[in-house]
């Protein structure tokens, strides 16, 4: 039996932490993976010595991969293969000026969207109803599968004092960090508890900048492209509205929150840099109803936690590159989007 080829279409340095579980799956079994990184917000630095880049994107249509996997919201229709959405994340609540969710816009790229848990599911099969151009599969999150096989990482805390990671989007509109600065500045100088600072690649970097310079005994930043070595390492979080917190919530761990919106029961939200001590102190009590709205709203997002999604997404992948795009209409044909992805891959090939 021909070896079975899978594209990883990356834009994001966050995508290599997110594909590799499925690429682990992929050689495992004896079929092949090749990367191929789009823009200049992706670096080949974090690439292993083992694993195999396509330069160009004619090396990558000879390739002619069975499916591609996209991290992200768009992928080109001139490369071959079905076009697999994996996400980048999860829907935190972020709306745009209008209302929207920009979680669920259909751009029509894709033939397949493994979903991530109910929350999602329900209402991308709304949107395969309507549309008719894509199938929709709950396969849960690639991502998450070392989270859920501890052996896999055995984390080792430097000291025996409670650790709080801060993370942070990088929007204007919706990020903390400049905001909770002093606070944070001010909560790092006491020794009692040791932090973790993680930002959005995309941060201002005037803005990381300053929070690298507040390194310390009791407070590390970290630039790192697999951020779960860090969610396992501290017990609560602290965030604004950054999708990472849902990550951290599916160890059944609190997460502190600064002006968020959304008014959920399981986010301990202050508005108020003056409350963050006092919740950060409740959140490292456990609590047990916060502990119990936790594991209801992480039934609902993700309540696959066997570590297996990697297998789902590929049997469910591998069911539309043998079966064919049966019973799909054919997509739009986006010509905009797709004139625009030609220009930026420099592609004028039919």
């Amino acid at each position: 039996m021909s070896k079975k080829r899978y594209l990883f279409y990356i834009s994001q340095n966050y995508s290599y932490a997110i594909l590799r579980p499925l690429q682990k799956i992929i050689l495992a079994r004896g079929d092949e993976v090749r990367w191929f990184l789009m823009g200049d917000q992706v670096a080949d630095k974090f690439l292993k010595s083992t694993e195999q880049r396509l330069l160009t994107i004619e090396e990558t249509i000879r390739w002619q991969p069975h499916a591609v996997f996209v991290p992200g919201n768009v992928v080109p229709s001139f490369i071959p293969g079905v076009k697999v959405a994996v996400f980048h994340g999860f829907d935190s609540g972020k709306v745009d000026s209008l209302g929207r969710s920009d979680h669920f816009n259909i751009r029509d790229c894709f033939d397949l969207y493994c979903t991530q848990g109910p929350e999602s599911t329900k209402p991308f099969q709304r949107l395969a109803e309507k549309h008719g151009t894509f199938k929709v599969v709950e396969t849960g999150w690639p991502t998450l599968d070392p989270l859920f096989k501890p052996d896999d990482s055995v984390i080792t805390k430097r000291d025996d004092r409670p650790v709080i990671l801060f993370c942070s989007t990088f929007s204007p509109r919706f990020s903390c960090a400049e905001v909770v600065y002093d606070k944070v500045k001010q909560l790092s100088q006491d020794s009692q508890w040791r932090w973790l600072v993680q930002f959005h690649p995309k941060m201002n970097r005037d803005i990381v900048e300053k929070y690298k310079k507040l390194d310390n005994d009791n407070l590390s930043f970290v630039e790192t492209d697999d951020v779960l070595p860090l969610l396992k390492e501290a017990d609560v979080m602290l965030c604004d509205t950054s999708s990472v917190l849902i990550m951290f919530l599916l160890q059944g761990k609190p997460v502190v929150t600064f002006n968020n919106k959304t008014n959920w029961p399981h986010l301990l939200n202050v508005n108020d840099v003056k409350g963050l001590e006092i919740a950060i102190e409740q959140a490292l009590g456990r609590p047990p109803e916060l502990l119990d709205e936790i594991q209801r709203y992480c039934t609902r997002i993700h309540p696959n936690r066997d570590g297996c999604s990697s297998e789902r997404v590929l049997a469910a992948t591998d069911d539309l590159i043998d079966n064919g795009l049966v019973g799909l209409k054919r997509k739009p044909l986006n010509i905009f989007r797709n004139l625009k992805m030609r220009k930026i891959l420099g592609y004028w090939k039919l």
